[in-house]
């Protein structure tokens, strides 16, 4: 199966393009066109998306009928006032290629952004390793990685293909196993 990851540029984040915090990162090509993105995802077995919660309705809006949301709950949040609520979770739009048969996910997982990254919004493992139960990926099958920001997706893709399906190890995991 032919798999892909896409984590571009949130919508309404184009001052960050200009203020710097992208400049000069592969990834920095302006704003995308989400219709586009979403026409060249179509193309693989499965894929996934994430997102920002104020842009969720309109990504949703372009994306086929069948598709699934699921909620990247922070453990940790920065401290806006100017936003009211804390932006504490990240919608995940994602299309399965098959069921996770080694593995049970949740449509939400828990656990902490990366801390100190080198760039704003790098996933971290355990949150890699749950998109990759979502999609029903195998150690066979191809993945692309569309915005490859701090490499961090791949390297975890390539620990999941040499390691197999990898457990979810996270607190929602735990939870899982504690039966709540």
């Amino acid at each position: 199966m032919k798999l892909a990851y896409a984590d571009p540029p949130y919508l309404g984040n184009g001052h960050r393009v200009k203020s710097g915090i992208y400049k000069g990162h592969p990834d920095d090509a302006g704003p995308v066109d989400h219709e586009l993105l979403l026409g060249r995802l179509r193309e693989y077995d499965g894929w996934a998306l994430s997102a920002s919660s104020p842009s969720l309705g309109f990504v949703l809006s372009l994306s086929p009928p069948g598709v699934r949301v699921g909620a990247w709950c922070k453990t940790w949040s920065a401290n806006r006032p100017w936003a009211g609520a804390r932006y504490s979770w990240e919608p995940v739009i994602f299309s399965p290629a098959r069921r996770s048969h080694r593995a049970i996910v949740r449509d939400w997982m828990l656990s902490s952004p990366q801390m100190g990254a080198d760039l704003i919004g790098q996933k971290p493992p355990e949150f890699c390793r749950w998109v990759f139960h979502l999609l029903g990926a195998e150690p066979e099958d191809e993945f692309d990685d569309l915005f490859r920001g701090s490499g961090a997706v791949a390297r975890a893709w390539e620990k999941f293909q040499a390691q197999g399906q990898l457990s979810l190890s996270s607190p929602s995991r735990e939870l899982e196993e504690r039966g709540k």
